[in-house]
């Protein structure tokens, strides 16, 4: 029997039914005569309220709101790569076909194309028992990613018979399973999951491998562990965005999850423009074989709005259990929280700071949680790293998003204006970020690069702490007083600025730098230093050093050293000793 209930009242996105419907917390319904799809969100005996995912503009009390029996779900099957999907994975591109440039209200589309036929392979045999999570089929889903078709999470049983190898839909059976209770279960390539409920996983492990990518300042400066959480936090034009596509297109990661969450159009429109037609330096098919993209602009619905984070977490999660790497882009948690906001005052409930609701924090917290390096159900470990950028108004980092976000997440870069206006990108600055992974992953630094890499690092945070310290002095009473080993300083500071923190996302030797490169920079950087600050014990003055041109010359490695000839270190290092000569000679 089908639960119905009748509108009684309409607030926004959020509509009341009086009476005891019988409906479920969290159940998906279908809110009247165009069936619009909504969420039940708070139940007592004689009222249910339900938030609705669509524009609720013609509603009228007395409509029908029939139950579907289920709960807000995503379809998991092959097909999710490589496709853009509205907040509750409706696929923006099949609903252009139907409808156009707008998505109607009540559309009813399949999140997945459930006509065309994947070449499967079989990964099982009759007579196999089968827990929740083993892979049953392997499907090419892109030329990047093999999908690993899975026994839901929940399921048991022996198989009973299999499919050949061959081309199938994502609902034709593949294998059946006998249960524990002797009944029989068909199996295809499609899950469905609830998004509000983190899927199972065997154990949840440290973090301990570093996300690369490509980025010195993240890489070096404040690393971030796969499996790990980070705020991107900055004012308008700081560059949030662009720092999240350096990392989509550059990181070590499988899979990318891009979650436009109340964005500008045109902000999703270059992100489709830009990824569709990006070329992967990894696998050198197309960027998005491997990226899904959940587009949820700031003029659609904010319920949806809501929704949307839930929706590309659980997409992570089903990959991560195949086995990937999987990296979340959410753009932006502040609008997200927004639409938290208003739903909230549409409820009546009781705000907190600044408007927003008490839950605020919590909601936070669930979402950042579900990030984490996992040993999965069938044995393989995966990871989904979440990556959110926070828009906070006038760029006031002491607003509560900001403030709670910093409470869940380990590592924090703090993107600054000044910086942003004076052309320096990444505009992270390096004295109010920070990043928790540093010590967990010393270990993997010093295997996989160099034992001194973390010290390097240290050392180069030191000097630009020193720097500032320097530069408040230099604004009451100007350098010329200081003394050469402060000037010296301030010098190697700015190579370290403009040479190693500054990045150019245009340039091919500077847009992604590996590890060794890293390593090698900071080396000559500090052998530089290490150089200069002898001939300045010896009394040699700043004005000698500075007037041999050696320190623009390093700033320019970024730029004059190409990714494939990292042996021309070597000269540099050459180059710094005849410096050294030199500057002896001339003051001998």
């Amino acid at each position: 029997m089908v639960n119905t209930g009748t509108i009684y009242g309409i607030n926004g996105p959020i509509i009341y039914i009086q009476g005891n419907t019988g409906f479920r917390m969290s159940e998906m319904v279908h809110v009247g005569k165009e069936k619009l799809i909504g969420e039940v969100i708070a139940l007592d005996k004689d009222l249910t309220t339900v938030q609705v995912y669509e524009e609720t503009t013609g509603l009228y009390p007395g409509e029908e709101v029939i139950a579907t029996g289920n709960p807000v779900s995503v379809t998991l099957a092959p097909g999710i790569l490589n496709n853009i999907f509205d907040g509750i994975e409706r696929p923006l591109e099949k609903i252009s076909e139907t409808s156009g440039a707008f998505i109607s209200r009540g559309i009813s589309v399949d999140s997945l194309n459930r006509e065309k036929k994947w070449q499967t392979h079989i990964t099982v045999s009759k007579g196999n028992y089968l827990n929740g999570g083993d892979i049953i089929a392997e499907v090419p889903e892109t030329n990047a990613i093999v999908h690993k078709c899975m026994v839901p999470p929940l399921l048991e049983g022996t198989v009973v018979d299999t499919v050949e190898d061959g081309e199938y839909t994502i609902d034709e059976t593949l294998i059946t399973l006998e249960l524990s209770d002797g009944t029989r279960r068909n199996l295809t390539m499609t899950q469905y999951w609830p998004i509000r409920v983190a899927r199972p996983v065997r154990q949840r492990f440290s973090a301990s491998t570093p996300l690369i990518t490509g980025q010195r300042i993240i890489d070096t400066m404040f690393p971030i562990a796969k499996g790990g959480t980070a705020a991107v936090p900055g004012g308008f034009g700081t560059g949030k965005t662009m720092t999240q596509h350096q990392i989509a297109k550059w990181s070590d990661s499988d899979i990318i999850i891009y979650i436009g969450c109340g964005e500008r159009g045109n902000e999703m429109t270059q992100v489709l423009e830009e990824f569709g037609s990006l070329t992967d330096p990894k696998t050198g098919n197309p960027l998005m074989d491997r990226t899904v993209l959940i587009a949820n602009t700031s003029n659609m619905p904010v319920a949806a709005r809501e929704a949307s984070i839930y929706t590309g977490l659980t997409l992570a999660e089903y990959y991560r259990d195949m086995g990937y790497d999987v990296a979340i882009m959410a753009d932006s948690t502040s609008r997200w929280a927004e639409a938290l906001r208003e739903l909230s005052g549409r409820l009546e409930e009781m705000p907190a700071e600044e408007g927003f609701p008490a839950y605020l924090a919590s909601r936070l917290s669930t979402f950042y949680e579900r990030a984490g390096m996992m040993h999965n159900l069938n044995n393989t470990e995966g990871s989904v790293t979440i990556i959110g950028a926070v828009s906070p108004q006038g760029g006031d980092f002491s607003e509560p998003v900001t403030q709670n976000t910093k409470r869940f997440v380990r590592c924090f870069w703090g993107l600054d204006k000044s910086l942003a206006y004076a052309r320096h990108f990444p505009a992270i600055h390096w004295l109010t970020s920070y990043s928790e992974y540093l010590g967990d992953l010393a270990f993997w630094y010093h295997d996989h690069v160099s034992p001194k890499f973390v010290d390097y690092r240290n050392r180069l945070m030191a000097l630009l702490n020193q720097e500032s310290s320097l530069l408040e002095i230099v604004k009451l009473i100007g350098s010329d007083v200081l003394p050469d080993d402060q000037k010296l300083v301030l010098e190697i500071s700015r190579v370290i600025r403009l040479g190693f923190l500054q990045q150019n996302a245009f340039h091919k030797d500077d847009t992604c730098v590996s590890m060794e490169k890293q390593f090698l920079m900071m080396d000559i950087i500090l052998y530089l230093y290490k150089q200069s600050r002898a001939l300045v014990t010896m009394g040699h003055p700043m004005s000698v050093l500075k007037s041999e041109n050696i320190f623009e010359r390093i700033i320019a490695i970024k730029y004059d050293v190409p990714n494939d000839r990292l042996e021309m270190f070597t000269q540099y290092r050459r180059d710094i000793d005849a410096f050294y000569q030199r500057v002896l000679e001339k003051n001998a």
